[in-house]
């Protein structure tokens, strides 16, 4: 069985860090590609940032410079981590793994950005 386990959200003011993680079991993380998808109330699901099996990273225009996403294989976890947080950065964060035709997703976690 497949577990994609996203924490780390939470309410944070502007400007403000947090670092998300997603623990994955049931499958060979390294042979994965990792990603991070958002979406906010009204809006589609857009990519955040993703990283392959080899960690070729790759951004949304809208965080590049402010949010890394990484990933430690031996302890089967991708991160985001996500600084000058902005108003508009509030979704709720999705955890994606891809291999080939197969895709797990996460079950979403809250980010909320608000003074």
């Amino acid at each position: 069985q497949v577990q994609l386990v996203e924490s780390g959200g939470g309410l944070v003011q502007p400007g403000g860090s947090l670092r998300l993680s997603c623990a994955a079991s049931g499958i060979i993380f390294s042979m994965y590609s990792m990603a991070w998808y958002r979406q906010a109330p009204g809006k589609q699901r857009e990519l955040v940032a993703g990283i392959t099996r080899d960690t070729t990273t790759n951004y949304a225009d809208s965080v590049k410079g402010r949010f890394t996403i990484s990933r430690d294989n031996t302890k089967n976890t991708v991160y985001l981590q996500m600084n000058s947080l902005k108003p508009e950065d509030t979704a709720v964060y999705y955890c994606n793994a891809r291999r080939l035709m197969i895709a797990y997703w996460g079950q979403g976690i809250q980010v909320t950005v608000s003074s």
